[in-house]
């Protein structure tokens, strides 16, 4: 393949590179050492994550460059440029956590900005934490150009006594403290073995979810997810994902020929299979909302509802990203749910080839565990469960995976904000059998829809992890474990049923059902809500105000704008 290979006048950079008109242009390009050559060729994208904020990232910038070798080698013209993250371990537990889920729109929003700013062609993404993922696979369908993705790699597992770590258990030995389980120079000696180099929590977190899905939807070079981040072997990823993304520019084959929604449920059906993040309820219908395919959180749980939970990963189960990893990663895991007659094997990837044809060589070793054959799962349905009821109407979400115990009813225990019910955990002032209620902290509501994994953690640290429930119009970390109920829709801020509860109320939980009810009549709830007003959040002015004004339902991914759906032009055809 060469320059000529490509047409440019079919191709966006056209209006920054071709024809008299754009002198100023290239004078710009000629100050950064550009030739005419690469000026000639299609310019490519290389946006990553990379900042100092946290392990997550810190491998990105290096990995950016071999990605931009692979795109010189296939004649196009790399041009780096970065965005933003927030990471969830560092932002967690404070009001940090409500700048989250912002961020996924303000990653994507910067890129496609960026993107349609400088007329790029085609876009190589890499990320590591959490929203980052899913922000840069929602820009890559909303563009329509020519796409790769790529994961940063997760980090490798810390070692404390013999056993591996991850995050997950230094949020849990804060509890364990508290509760005078372990001393301060214990917890000190977890906290400093648990992240013991670059790269994404090591369990089947959010990113590590979400690093699965981008196999699964097609948008990422198979096998590409599995090396740890600190691993050279993720530069031949790297290369190729350059290549691959001009052979797709020479092919025209971009996003949403990609992301459709039999593409949807095979991502659907990773999560549940992997036991995976129930943040996965959110990005995948906003994944969807981007190519204007109607995919809420309902559809999702569907999906849930008919997949075998096989991966034994933690935080339910015994293994981390790295154990995944070294039995042939992601594209084991798919072609066992491809041999059990689960995933739609017809569909396009970014390799040119389906999901099917990627999958034809490779094979489940028989000598491991951390994958099961669907014909012997963990459990015979998903290890995330879709929950509807008079508490939640427009449905909730709760990871089942590892749970022995799937029905809960117990009286309300109601606070405003997580900071009041994560003192009342602390201060031990949680009873057992309780239902933790946590609201007001949904996207509008918060706004931002925290994830509460220092609560929950916390709880599993006082040892009353499987002693109480708890539920929230906000999120759960993909590192929570135990009965806990997110997602809960309509919220409070908008004056959904979960406003309207008070405390001792009988909450029933049953998740073999589906089922998440408040044991209050329809007639009480209605007389109560005529009292109900809205609330004013702390935050009048700036993003989070901007963010509150825009976002939609959590049942239809908490999106900012009307998506696909309502476009009048695609970027990749301007």
């Amino acid at each position: 393949m060469d320059a000529k290979t490509f047409d440019k006048s079919r191709l966006p950079s056209r209006h920054t590179s071709v024809g008299p008109d754009s002198a100023p242009h290239r004078a710009f390009y000629y100050a950064m050492g550009m030739t005419d050559a690469e000026i000639a060729q299609p310019f490519v994208g290389v946006a990553t994550c990379w900042n100092e904020t946290a392990p997550c990232n810190i491998s990105l910038s290096r990995q950016a460059q071999v990605v931009k070798r692979g795109v010189k080698a296939a004649s196009g013209t790399p041009r780096e440029f970065t965005t933003i993250t927030v990471t969830d371990g560092i932002a967690m537990g404070h009001q940090g956590m409500k700048s989250s889920l912002v961020s996924r729109e303000a990653i994507a929003d910067s890129v496609e900005l960026t993107m349609r700013g400088h007329s790029y062609d085609a876009l190589v993404g890499l990320a590591g934490c959490d929203k980052s993922l899913p922000g840069m696979m929602m820009v890559m369908i909303r563009l329509n150009v020519p796409s790769v993705f790529i994961y940063g790699g997760s980090i490798l597992p810390g070692k404390y006594k013999g056993r591996d770590l991850t995050i997950q258990d230094v949020f849990e030995a804060v509890g364990e403290n508290a509760a005078g389980r372990i001393s301060d120079e214990e917890l000190h000696e977890i906290e400093c073995a648990a992240c013991p180099s670059a790269g994404s929590c090591g369990g089947q977190f959010t990113a590590n979810t979400m690093a699965c899905v981008s196999e699964a939807i097609g948008l990422a070079l198979p096998g590409s997810a599995g090396a740890p981040a600190p691993y050279e072997s993720r530069d031949a990823f790297c290369e190729a994902s350059g290549r691959a993304v001009m052979e797709m520019l020479a092919r025209n084959i971009r996003p949403r020929d990609i992301v459709t929604r039999k593409s949807l449920e095979n991502a659907a059906m990773i999560v549940a299979a992997s036991g995976g993040s129930t943040n996965a309820g959110l990005h995948l219908p906003a994944m969807a909302h981007e190519a204007g395919i109607k995919f809420d959180l309902g559809d999702v749980c569907e999906i849930f509802k008919k997949t075998p939970y096989i991966a034994d990963l933690k935080p339910g189960g015994r293994y981390v990203a790295k154990d995944l990893y070294e039995i042939g990663g992601v594209p084991v895991m798919m072609k066992a749910l491809l041999d059990g007659g689960f995933l739609h094997g017809e569909c396009m990837t970014v390799t040119g080839r389906t999901i099917a044809e990627n999958l034809a060589d490779v094979e489940v070793p028989a000598d491991q565990d951390v994958i099961r054959p669907t014909s012997a799962p963990i459990t015979p349905t998903g290890g995330v469960v879709g929950l509807e009821g008079s508490l939640a109407p427009e449905g909730a979400i709760v990871k089942v995976a590892g749970m022995e115990t799937l029905t809960f009813r117990g009286p309300a225990r109601i606070f405003d904000c997580e900071e009041d019910a994560y003192a009342a955990v602390t201060n031990l002032e949680i009873r057992e059998g309780e239902v933790v209620v946590i609201r007001y902290e949904g996207p509008k509501g918060g706004p931002g829809m925290r994830e509460m994994l220092s609560t929950t953690s916390a709880l599993y640290g006082l040892g009353m992890g499987d002693k109480v429930a708890l539920i929230t119009d906000g999120r759960f970390s993909g590192a929570t474990r135990g009965f806990c109920i997110g997602h809960v829709g309509p919220e409070a801020a908008i004056g959904g049923p979960i406003a309207h509860i008070r405390d001792g109320d009988m909450i029933a939980i049953d998740a073999t059902d589906g089922r998440l009810d408040v044991e209050v009549s329809d007639a009480e709830l209605a007389e109560r809500a005529k009292d109900w007003r809205p609330r004013q959040t702390d935050y009048q002015s700036g993003a989070l105000w901007k963010y509150a004004q825009t976002v939609g339902a959590t049942r239809d991914g908490a999106v900012t704008h009307p998506g696909g759906a309502a476009e009048t032009h695609v970027y990749a055809d301007i």
